[in-house]
């Protein structure tokens, strides 16, 4: 369908560009006019613009003038004066689509307008990095432009104080990387108090590589988790029994990398640990330990998906190569790798608050991207964010040569031939770029080139902090930089001396990865502002994207042939493999991006709710009693109900009201039989409802106003946080085990719905009950304090949280005195122990 519009409306993208182009051209024609106003001047346009917009203007409309002042403040404070292309790709941010600028093009300058625009509105404008040390380098480097034309910037980085990240988002325009915004949002819908809250309402994001943000990183969420004791025990002696197994004990699904026990292996596994049946209900534990184990062994490697460094297991980025401190593997994964490694075993822990990119991102008024890869993502980017990407012209025309794959029957053969070209080219002092897959390759290379006296630089997840200087330095003569998944984006290869006579940087990549859009970003370090340049990828049928869906006539054909592996095969048919390979991988993966949407997007709507609940409680004053009201005559009205449905009234089960209503909100004597019976059900419910409020305003009158204010928060506060990591929990267990429904024709995602909307409702049962009981029940103390109901809890980003496995019963803080000996058993007054 879209093919056919195309033909009858012309490329749309093209008529894009042509649109853009006539506002450009708006913005050009003031720059005579701006170049002669004296700097004093230029910079008063800034609040003139914010009288404008205070004055009933648009943005849009003052679009052309603020991007002409820009422009000009650049070409005098930072000696920069932005392209047509740049100001093209500045309007598209503006208006909330993705510009799609290759490498070179200067998309951090092209940011700046937008950000200036959006910023006289006052509501904040935040731009997002992939990492800090781009977030530092860019509101530096920028912010110097800012400031000259009046505004503030901040930079939000980790390990700020509370007071430093307000400050940060008070702003005009604030940067950081997309974890630290997301971990902020999660925490102030922890906070106790107002004042702790950090972050303003979301408005406007410029987010910078955003493929790698809103696609890469989109599959798993970014979770806050508090530690829960586990024993390392059972760890251990899956991690044995495993070391005992032969490859015949076990299946591998290469595709879906999936491990589990062959017939034999179950036997062997009942044997090990003296149980009559592995898959009885109780060995739950066990059977999942085991698989956990396997999965360590067989599908995760050691430097490849993860690494080892100062005794802990730390994940590597598959996209980025990057080590990603501080990020666990989630359901006893990242435990299982330690026992296989011999490490110590670390605690799992329980998700407390978790949210994915892409709803927290969807949460802004306006959302902006840019990055030089964004195309074959172009129907995700529609669908998911409702933005459009407008691939944006160079400056100057590619004139970079893209080689034909070539193929190698072997892996052996493939390198050799790598090792050969990238002599061939050293010799003649053409600076090389090997983009790798993963790091043991890089390493691997690294190796060969050692052993054929090529001195190199390795860049991948051992080094990452030292990327800005490495890829700074690929460039010059006669340097060769091995590179895995292209680390280091956001930072030019600018060519040395002499390089454009020699054919500019040589790209060679070692391997296909499974999205084209990695392999696009290899190529496109090369021939960056018009200059030359080639690429190449070679490839070996022993390649893992080729073993898992390569062609197997291809093969026959080599074998046919005789090839040896000195003879490599450049072909269409090949290409044309391995880009059908590539969309089947990009299918499946953006298959899975949509499944954890919609399934979080279950949990976002609950998400909602709990938080403008949790928010209301800490902003509100008077009306809190009110609240609260509200929340017993829920819980009033539903036991009510559920004991007069008969219709004969004589049938009603008065005990059952009386005995809740003694034991849950008023004292014994204050309600009997005799009080509800000759009463309808609405002059029952009012009846209680009244004496509620007579013990309500005696308990008030015992406090002050303000007391009795903060104990009610403290009550609400502490129940709806505890139910919801709860129900988060249950919300997770849930999810983990939905897929089993599909065998009985059911729709797992509509049962999850289904499912986890009873499960909310009975949750906010459960808070209303809770909040009634201990408002009216327990006894009020002098020092009230709110307290979280997790301590040391830690932040985890890209989602490989911990899953809950145990938790302590929680303490009713609020009845028990200070001088109290505490519950917990230790003998300790409850002041000096639990009670801090």
């Amino acid at each position: 369908m879209a093919g056919i519009l195309q033909k009858i409306f012309g490329d749309g993208n093209q008529r894009q560009l042509k649109r853009l182009q006539k506002i450009v051209d708006n913005i050009e024609a003031l720059e005579s006019e701006y170049e002669k106003l004296p700097d004093q001047e230029l910079q008063n346009k800034t609040e003139e613009f914010k009288t404008r917009y205070e004055d009933g203007e648009s943005l849009d409309d003052l679009l052309v003038e603020a991007y002409a002042v820009v422009r000009e403040g650049s070409k005098r404070v930072l000696g920069m004066r932005p392209f047509q292309t740049q100001l093209m790709g500045a309007i598209a941010l503006h208006e909330g689509n993705i510009a799609e600028m290759k490498t070179g093009e200067g998309k951090t300058l092209a940011s700046t307008m937008p950000a200036y625009l959006n910023a006289i509105s006052g509501k904040g404008v935040h731009i997002i990095t992939v990492n800090d040390y781009l977030a530092s380098r860019d509101a530096k480097e920028m912010g110097v432009l800012y400031e000259f034309l009046g505004l503030t910037v901040g930079l939000n980085g980790n390990g700020l104080s509370k007071e430093e990240k307000r400050e940060a988002y008070q702003c005009d325009i604030t940067y950081g990387t997309n974890n630290e915004f997301g971990f902020d949002y999660l925490r102030d819908n922890m906070v106790l108090y107002k004042e702790q809250m950090v972050q303003r309402s979301l408005n406007f994001a410029i987010i910078d590589e955003v493929d790698s943000i809103l696609i890469d990183e989109a599959r798993t969420p970014l979770i806050i988790s508090g530690s829960a004791k586990k024993s390392a025990n059972l760890y251990q002696q899956a991690n044995a029994f495993v070391n005992t197994l032969s490859k015949d004990d076990y299946s591998y699904d290469e595709k879906t990398k999936g491990v589990q026990l062959t017939e034999e292996g179950i036997n062997k596994a009942e044997r090990y640990f003296a149980v009559e049946n592995l898959f009885d209900l109780k060995h739950v534990s066990l059977t999942h330990h085991i698989n956990q184990a396997l999965k360590a062994h067989v599908s995760m490697h050691r430097d490849d998906d993860y690494v080892v460094e100062d005794g802990e297991v730390i994940i590597v980025d598959q996209f980025t190569g990057r080590l990603m401190k501080g990020r666990r593997y989630s359901d006893g994964l990242h435990q299982a790798i330690e026992a296989k490694e011999g490490l110590q075993i670390q605690n799992e822990s329980m998700t407390l608050a978790s949210i994915t990119f892409q709803n927290f991102f969807r949460m802004y008024n306006k959302l902006a991207g840019m990055t030089g890869t964004a195309k074959t993502e172009e129907e995700e980017f529609r669908n998911i964010y409702n933005m459009d990407v407008i691939a944006i012209p160079t400056n100057k025309p590619v004139i970079r040569e893209d080689k034909p794959d070539l193929i190698y029957k072997t892996m052996e053969g493939k390198f050799k031939a790598v090792i050969e070209e990238i002599k061939r080219r050293h010799e003649t002092g053409q600076p090389v770029l090997v983009g790798t897959v993963a790091v043991e390759t890089s390493e691997l290379i690294s190796k060969m080139l050692k052993r054929a006296g090529i001195k190199h630089e390795v860049l991948n997840a051992k080094n990452h902090f030292r990327e800005a200087e490495i890829i700074e330095n690929a460039g010059q003569r006669g340097s060769v930089t091995i590179a895995t998944n292209m680390a280091g984006r956001g930072t030019d290869i600018k060519l040395g001396e002499g390089v454009v006579e020699l054919g500019g940087l040589a790209v060679i990549g070692t391997e296909r990865h499974e999205s084209r859009r990695i392999d696009n970003q290899l190529r496109g370090r090369s021939g960056r502002q018009g200059d030359p340049g080639v690429s190449q990828f070679y490839l070996s049928m022993e390649d893992e994207l080729m073993r898992r869906f390569g062609s197997d006539n291809l093969r026959s054909m080599m074998d046919r042939l005789g090839m040896d592996d000195s003879q490599p095969i450049e072909s269409k048919m090949v290409s044309r493999a391995v880009e059908s390979a590539q969309k089947r991988v990009e299918g499946n993966n953006f298959d899975a991006r949509k499944t954890v949407l919609a399934y979080d997007d279950v949990l976002r709507e609950q998400r909602e709710i709990i938080y403008k609940q949790r928010f209301e409680v800490i902003e509100a004053d008077d009306e809190l009693r009110e609240i609260v009201e509200n929340m017993i005559l829920s819980t009033v009205e539903r036991v009510v109900t559920a004991h007069t449905q008969d219709d004969d009234e004589d049938n009603w089960d008065y005990p059952s009201i009386v005995e809740f209503v003694q034991g849950n909100l008023l004292n014994a004597d204050q309600v009997t039989e005799d009080d509800l019976k000759g009463k309808d059900q609405e002059e029952i419910i009012e009846w209680i409802m009244d004496k509620v409020k007579a013990r309500y305003d005696e308990k008030e009158q015992e406090l002050t106003k303000e007391q009795m204010r903060e104990f009610e928060k403290v009550i609400v506060l502490r129940t709806v946080d505890t139910k919801w990591m709860d129900h988060i929990d249950q919300m997770d267990q849930l999810r983990q085990g939905i897929h089993l429904r599909a065998y009985g024709q059911n729709d797992p995602l509509r049962e999850y719905q289904l499912e986890g909307f009873a499960m909310f409702e009975e949750m906010i049962k459960s808070i209303e009950e809770e909040v009634s009981k201990y408002i009216m029940k327990a006894e009020i103390r002098d020092n009230l304090q709110r307290q979280e109901v997790v301590k040391n809890t830690q932040a985890i980003s890209g989602g490989q949280e911990e899953k809950k496995k145990t938790r302590k019963p929680f303490v009713k803080k609020q009845d028990i005195g200070r001088n109290d000996p505490c519950p917990c058993g230790s003998g300790k007054k409850y002041k000096n122990c639990h009670g801090r």
